[in-house]
């Protein structure tokens, strides 16, 4: 594989080694549920949903019980026609960087063969590119424009941010780097200088 494949959803996974792995071959946002986390987590559930109204949602998760309960969850709180699921086969074995392994023998995400985690997601049918409504390419917001705005770099960054994730309706725990991750869903490069005008 020479490059990464560009999905227009927002990818849900479970944990941080599954986000580590689907980075090496995703060119696309990639959200951790942190497991059961996100049964209580409301600020995330409801950029979840605004997520799956914008660019919709793509839910792989591991092919065990805990993966279907969490699975089983978010279906239950995005409308269908805004959610797909790329699932993984059952394959016993352990990932290299635990010593046991898990609970039903089973690999997750992070231990799927590049080929198995491809057919998962074509089968799954993403939408690998993104324009606007025009056809052009989005002007996305980077972070130069971060720098420029004072979200990050500046001595004042964490309350800047603070107060656009709290216009936002983010989760008030965000990083730069999440934040970075999301804010083309919600707002233009445009709108995003006259906040801070």
């Amino acid at each position: 594989m020479t490059g990464k494949i560009k999905i227009k959803e927002a990818v849900i996974v479970e944990g941080k080694y599954d986000k580590i792995r689907l980075d090496s071959l995703i060119d696309g946002l990639i959200i951790t549920t942190e497991g059961f986390g996100i049964f209580r987590d409301r600020e995330k559930m409801r950029m979840l949903r605004h997520l799956a109204e914008t660019r919709g949602l793509l839910v792989i998760t591991d092919s065990d019980s805990a993966g279907f309960v969490i699975r089983n969850h978010l279906r239950s709180c995005i409308p269908p026609d805004r959610i797909k699921h790329a699932y993984i086969p059952d394959v016993f074995g352990k990932e290299r960087r635990k010593a046991s392994p898990s609970k039903e023998g089973k690999l997750g995400v992070e231990g799927m063969s590049t080929g198995v985690l491809l057919e998962a997601l074509r089968k799954a049918g993403v939408v690998c590119e993104e324009t606007s409504d025009a056809g052009r390419p989005v002007r996305k917001i980077t972070a130069a424009d971060f720098y420029r705005c004072g979200l990050s770099g500046g001595e004042h960054s964490s309350s800047l941010r603070a107060g656009l994730l709290q216009y936002l309706g983010l989760p008030s725990r965000m990083t730069a780097k999440a934040l970075l991750g999301v804010i083309n869903d919600y707002m233009t490069a445009e709108q995003l200088y006259d906040f801070f005008d």
